[in-house]
């Protein structure tokens, strides 16, 4: 653009002079002293152009020409209304058309290569040099040669997520009423184009231990997915979930019971497979685990292997709601206890999320019921345990939940258990969310106790609320 701001600026002081020159000539004071006034304000428009801003207001008015022939400074005032339009066309290129906007700053890129500054906005955005870049001593920069983003392609996604609550408790004395629940450190990565990670460390009671770490093949051969090291194993629809990611402050009491306090995760290989079938237009998927797992309900605290197989089927009712029926088996041998446990769960999901207000609008209903089947020193017991929970979210922020729990103890002596839990979340933003929940629970051996938690939850970096 350097060009026309040069020849517009040479031809607006040739102009500013020849009127000066031939005004008492030829023509009168005023109307010398009106174009004079004109090409000044065309200096002033000019001057703000090569400044990068963008001149305000309409374009300068020349003075009108007499009807007849031409004079010398007639002449003059052609040449201005020329130069007006050349410098009006190059105002309309170079900014806004909104009068509004007209006052901004006028982007330093070049405007007249569109494509290489789509070019340097692309390698921008994917980090890596743009064409045309140069190191401080001016050599060409080099393309990295680790990918589209570079060296950053050989770090991990990292996420941290904090959980705290406040216990208020209707016995004395108050204790643990402040409780740094967990922290939890998300370590996920794709390790070439066929391998993917995800490491999951807490640090909970002042311990850090591994609540997940494995490796997992995505895309074998047969649409396979292999999982390799320790998980959070397939069992109902909220095992698989991290704790801070649950709609309410805990696990369902029956997964307390049956698979330990946390649920259940083992050490060892996962198979995962769509079928190729479909029965009443459903998606039917299927889990193979073998693991090494420790339980105290299951195997008295021993970690024993464990066979798990899971058959999971969905159907898209209509645009607003999905049905999800699901089938869990699972068990394993102490031969320290001399126990044998066997479990068997069926669990029903139901989710009405209307797609025109999917982030506002959403009633997710869940029912679970399992049959734990043991043998202990001769003994068989067959104890059982359900969850019914429905969740509502009636705004962006805000969603409401009720939770009914009821379960046996897994083994010896019988003792049955059932809880209320309703709940309210807010979710301040997609990083932060607060929830009180209250609770009451009732045992036949310990009795009848009341809690009011309030949680706080926070997350940082890509990976926010994870359910798994």
């Amino acid at each position: 653009m350097t060009g026309p701001f040069q020849a517009v600026a040479a031809a607006a002081a040739a102009l500013a002079v020849i009127p000066m020159a031939l005004s008492a000539q030829v023509t009168p004071a005023a109307k010398s002293d009106s174009l004079r006034h004109a090409v000044a304000q065309l200096s002033v428009r000019l001057d703000s152009l090569e400044q990068g801003r963008c001149p305000g207001g309409p374009a300068i008015v020349l003075p009108r020409r007499p009807e007849g022939g031409l004079t010398a400074l007639d002449s003059v005032t052609v040449a201005a209304e020329s130069l007006s339009a050349r410098l009006e066309r190059l105002i309309a290129i170079r900014c806004p058309a909104d009068a509004a906007a007209r006052e901004a700053v006028v982007a330093p890129a070049d405007t007249t290569d569109d494509l290489a500054a789509l070019r340097a906005a692309a390698a921008a955005a994917a980090g890596t040099p743009a064409p045309g870049d140069t190191t401080p001593d001016g050599r060409p920069v080099e393309k990295a040669a680790a990918g589209p983003r570079g060296a950053n392609l050989l770090n991990p996604e990292i996420s941290v997520t904090g959980d705290v609550r406040l216990v208020a408790r209707d016995e004395s004395p108050q204790e643990e009423n402040a409780i740094p629940r967990e922290f939890e450190f998300s370590f996920q990565s794709a390790l070439d184009p066929f391998t993917k990670t995800k490491i999951f460390l807490t640090f909970e009671e002042e311990e850090l231990g591994i609540e997940e770490g494995y490796i997992y093949w995505p895309g074998l051969p047969g649409h396979i997915r292999l999982d390799l090291g320790k998980i959070r194993q397939q069992i109902g629809d909220l095992n698989r979930w991290h704790l801070h990611a649950l709609p309410e402050t805990e696990y369902p009491l029956v997964y307390q019971r049956f698979l330990g306090e946390e649920g259940l995760g083992g050490v060892g290989v996962s198979l995962y497979s769509a079928l190729p079938i479909s029965l009443a237009g459903g998606t039917h998927e299927l889990w193979l685990q073998g693991t090494t797992a420790r339980s105290e309900p299951l195997y008295a605290g021993g970690r024993q292997p464990t066979l798990l197989g899971r058959v999971q089927n969905f159907w898209q009712l209509s645009r607003s709601s999905y049905g999800q029926l699901g089938f869990t088996a699972t068990g394993g041998n102490s031969a320290d206890a001399d126990l044998r446990s066997r479990l068997l769960g069926l669990d029903l999901r139901f989710t009405y999320r209307p797609p025109q207000a999917a982030t506002r609008r959403e009633i997710t209903f869940r029912a679970e019921g399992y049959r734990l089947h043991s043998t202990e020193a001769g003994v068989t017991t067959d104890r059982y345990g359900t969850f019914l929970d429905l969740q509502a979210r009636t705004s962006r922020r805000w969603v409401f939940g009720v939770r009914y729990d009821y379960a046996d103890a897994p083994r010896g002596l019988e003792n049955t258990e059932w809880r209320i839990t309703p709940a309210v979340t807010w979710w301040q933003s997609e990083f932060v969310y607060l929830r009180l929940q209250g609770e009451h629970r009732d045992s036949d051996l310990e009795g009848t106790t009341n809690l009011l938690t309030l949680q706080a939850v926070w997350s940082v970096g890509p990976h926010k609320h994870e359910t798994y």
